[in-house]
């Protein structure tokens, strides 16, 4: 048996396709349902701007890709991005951007923003303002405590001074 006859075993087993082609024959004065097989591939570079070096198209095998090793053959092709967009942060310039992707997850906004430096601190900003956030949440004194803090800037100045860090000396 074929590899491929038992993985289309395997997949009408555990998921049934999503296209299902099917036409009526004629065969000896009976009609008969034929089911006609649905395969697809896709010959394309997927690897962006990949520093792998790729194979030749003619070295090249095609790939069995579905939701279950979907993550696996990504990271195998290891696409990568690298572009420049405008930087609506600061309204100057332009912000480079450089993503290696190696699985689905890496295309959700939280991780873009991890590999994006500016967008980066941005983040854990925001992680700890909501972790403060948390941490204030039924404590009655906290919140007057911070709305102090915020009325009062040299209050604020002086504790900034104390949290910054030593320069080493050299």
């Amino acid at each position: 048996m074929s590899s491929t006859a038992s993985s289309q075993k395997f997949i009408n087993r555990n998921r049934a396709p999503r296209v299902q082609i099917e036409y009526d024959v004629e065969l000896y004065g009976a009609e008969k349902k034929v089911e006609i097989p649905f395969v697809n591939g896709v010959f394309a570079d997927l690897s962006g701007s990949n520093t792998q070096g790729l194979p030749s198209v003619a070295d090249r095998k095609f790939l069995d890709i579905d939701v279950d090793n979907f993550d696996e053959r990504m990271s195998a092709i290891a696409p990568a991005l690298k572009f420049s967009v405008n930087n609506e942060l600061t309204g100057e310039g332009q912000l480079p951007v450089q993503l290696d992707i190696q699985r689905m997850d890496d295309f959700s906004p939280g991780s873009i923003a991890r590999n994006i430096e500016p967008l980066r601190k941005l983040l854990e900003a925001r992680n700890q303002l909501s972790n403060l956030l948390t941490y204030m949440d039924g404590k009655s004194g906290a919140e007057q405590l911070v709305a102090q803090l915020l009325d009062d800037p040299a209050l604020m100045n002086s504790l900034l001074q104390q949290a910054k860090p030593a320069v080493p000396a050299e």
